[in-house]
């Protein structure tokens, strides 16, 4: 969804201080969709689409150019068609940048912070704001402090294995509905649909209250996803998985190839156990101790030694 100057502003208005200055009309601009970083920073003509940020030092350096040079800057700047011009540290802006920010619609602000916290802020707000978002049908779950989102067919009891594994001192994110959030290249981050907060729906016992009912440390407000448990099928097992995978499973989360284990569900299997061996077996993976690797390579070994 496009963000205008004018959003921008007023989602920043009081935590930055900001005041309109001129080019108020020039409010509707629409954001160009890139990264954050590109589309806020200190003044920098190489960087057409920028919301240029005026700090001590732009402005003393702006301030002490001849007329003629100014001149030259200001319309180098304009040139690269800015949404807008921040004047921070408490300066404020000449009178010629005024006049220019009328006649173009350039939306020109001031604010008594400084340049490098105005900076910080809305590009961290840019990047919640624009960030890539989806929701996923799961369970979501602190197991061992990882995030853990339990998939698979309905019917097959994710519900049911998320509240044993509450009774055994983990932790609720979101049952039914996982909203997920990309806030890195390499993280997505799940939560709770405010509907859905803190609520558990077991079949037979419709819908519990976890943190009335567990207290306040069995839920969790948001967990960086690292796993994956798919639950399917003993016959979904044989007929599409491999028993011992020799390569590691993942699945794609807002483009973000995330670890996934897939286990078969059957009568007297102990589910929350073996979610707990795959998040204490994923640990290992991370720190670099890959067993099905190292039972290869012990395989080959045995197989060289006996040739």
């Amino acid at each position: 969804m496009p963000i205008t100057v004018q959003q921008l502003v007023e989602a920043n208005r009081e935590t930055l201080m900001l005041s309109w200055i001129a080019g108020k009309t020039g409010g509707s601009k629409e954001l160009p969709l890139r990264e954050p970083a590109d589309l806020v920073g200190h003044l920098n003509l190489i960087h057409p689409n920028r919301i240029h940020v005026f700090g001590h030092e732009e402005t003393v350096y702006y301030q002490r150019l001849v007329d003629a040079r100014r001149t030259a800057v200001l319309d180098d700047m304009l040139s690269g068609k800015p949404p807008a011009i921040i004047i921070a540290d408490g300066h404020q802006p000449s009178d010629s940048m005024v006049s220019r920010c009328n006649q173009v619609d350039l939306p020109l602000l001031c604010t008594p912070l400084p340049a490098a916290r105005v900076i910080d802020r809305l590009r961290d707000w840019l990047s919640k704001t624009t960030a890539e978002t989806c929701e996923m049908h799961g369970v979501l779950m602190d197991v061992l402090g990882m995030g853990v989102l339990i998939s698979g067919e309905s019917g097959l009891g994710k519900s049911e294995l998320g509240l044993e594994l509450i009774s055994r001192g983990h932790g609720l994110v979101a049952d039914d509905v996982v909203e997920f959030t990309r806030i890195a290249p390499d993280a997505v981050e799940g939560r709770c649909p405010a509907l859905l907060q803190n609520l558990l729906e077991v079949r037979g016992l419709g819908l519990l209250d976890i943190r009335t009912i567990f207290g306040e440390t069995a839920v969790r407000r948001k967990m960086k996803l690292r796993l994956i448990v798919h639950l399917v099928k003993r016959s979904t097992m044989e007929n599409e998985y491999q028993r011992l995978p020799l390569e590691a499973l993942t699945q794609n989360v807002l483009d973000v190839p995330i670890r996934k284990v897939v286990i078969p569900v059957a009568a007297g299997r102990n589910l929350a156990v073996l979610t707990e061996a795959a998040v204490r077996s994923t640990v290992l993976q991370l720190r670099g101790i890959d067993t099905t690797s190292e039972f290869v390579e012990r395989q080959h070994r045995i197989i060289q030694s006996q040739s």
